[in-house]
């Protein structure tokens, strides 16, 4: 909240700084309004795809923000206050015509984006004003005057979008201090898409001052961008297990899948974990469902925090995880992990809602592990089954503990493993 207030607070004096920069003239309110115009037409027309896009979003990691086509073109061609002004009004739009519909709440992130993007607009505006002789306008003719202008307004869209990158970074990362790097840049490929939103805002700059008659077509390229981010969000969102945030079984399968033939190809191990949550069934039946998604969730944030970064976690199913720790060494570094699993899942503790008699429940699993090569193991299914028996074994040993599977020795020769001394590190996410 601190870190909002912050922005926020330094968003409004950097933005009433710049607004005195340059004059507000007639052609400038006709093209402000023509710009806010297509930006409503655009939110409009993909309200339906941002409501989806925003339902599925991950909480882990940065927004995607389309509005920068129409919020950039004004920066380029608008003196800095309508500059700003756009910027606002686009991001109360969208939040009025889109946020309420798909996650019900208060506004405090939308109004925290906002003033990330007033802060690297601002940005932008000081580049803008210093490089550009012909500042605001759109860039000069096909001459070097010209392509130095576009260079000038390139690095001001780069400027503009770190600031707000990194702004929005290092609010989701004091927000969820359990998240991995790899969780918070899981869609960095992605924001390729915003960089083409900034290109995009160059052109529609120079169409409202050259022909502002061509600005529906920019409109209609918005609507195909917005469906191509939906589709790429649901093939994300498919590999993503709701409750957990831990990869689907489907998923973890394949990857288990490829690290597995990459140790039989290369002479390595991989461990495989089982963990089944103890008594899950009667603490569903006693505090209710949702009080039992809110376990999985914990247990599923203990997992993520204790595994390294190329391990994979996945929810098997119910109340079963399983961990595929590739590269991992002897056996007894496999054992370590999971004591280390356990010992972490035995310290959570959580409340269930609505009770006042001060009822805490402990969360306790049994675990089952195997690791490869071993004999009579040449496949994933053979080494789920094995790390599956030793899971029986440990719920037949009293629960809340490991047991590692029986297999024979290994298969593969022991020089070709990681040495004993190898423990995986233990890592904070």
């Amino acid at each position: 909240m601190i870190l909002i207030l912050v922005v926020v607070a330094a968003s409004i004096v950097v933005s009433s700084a710049t607004a005195v920069l340059v004059p507000v003239g007639g052609s400038d309110l006709v093209r402000f309004g023509v710009l806010l115009g297509c930006s409503w037409l655009a939110i409009e027309l993909t309200r339906h795809i941002e409501r989806k896009r925003e339902y599925w979003r991950s909480p882990t990691s940065g927004y995607i923000d389309t509005k920068s086509v129409w919020s950039f073109a004004a920066v380029i061609v608008l003196p800095p206050l309508l500059a700003s002004l756009m910027v606002v009004l686009t991001y109360s739009l969208a939040w009025w015509r889109i946020k309420p519909h798909a996650r019900p709440g208060l506004p405090h992130r939308w109004i925290f984006s906002c003033a990330t993007v007033l802060c690297g607009t601002q940005a932008a505006v000081v580049v803008l004003a210093v490089g550009m002789a012909s500042y605001p306008g759109a860039p000069g003719a096909a001459s070097l005057e010209g392509l130095a202008e576009f260079g000038v307004i390139a690095a001001a869209g780069v400027l503009r979008w770190a600031i707000n990158l990194g702004l929005v970074m290092v609010a989701i990362a004091l927000s969820s201090p359990t998240a991995r790097a790899r969780d918070l840049f899981s869609n960095i490929g992605e924001q390729v898409l915003e960089a083409g939103a900034l290109g995009l805002g160059l052109v529609t700059a120079a169409v409202v001052v050259n022909n502002p008659f061509v600005l529906p077509g920019v409109v209609v390229a918005m609507v195909a961008l917005h469906r191509g981010l939906l589709v790429h969000q649901y093939q994300q969102a498919s590999r993503f297990d709701a409750k957990t945030g831990l990869t689907t079984a489907k998923w973890w399968h394949e990857y288990a899948d490829q690290a597995l033939a990459q140790a039989r190809s290369r002479g390595r191990t991989m461990g495989l974990l089982i963990v089944d949550l103890d008594h899950f069934k009667a603490i569903n039946d006693t505090y209710g469902h949702p009080f039992g998604d809110r376990v999985l969730r914990s247990v599923a944030t203990e997992l993520l925090a204790e595994v390294r970064d190329e391990d994979a976690c996945g929810r098997w199913g119910g109340e079963e995880f399983v961990v595929a720790l590739p590269d991992v060494g002897d056996e007894r570094n496999v054992l370590r992990v999971a004591e280390r699993i356990r010992r972490r899942i035995q310290a959570v503790v959580l409340e269930p809602p609505g009770r006042d008699d001060a009822v805490s429940v402990t969360i306790t699993a049994s675990v089952g592990g195997t690791v490869f090569p071993a004999a009579g193991i040449t496949t994933l299914d053979e080494l789920v089954l094995a790390a599956d028996t030793a899971l029986y074994a440990a719920k037949n040993a009293g629960r809340n503990t490991v047991r590692m599977s029986a297999a024979g020795t290994p298969a593969m020769p022991q020089q070709r493993t990681r040495p004993q001394s190898a423990e995986p590190p233990t890592s904070a996410g």
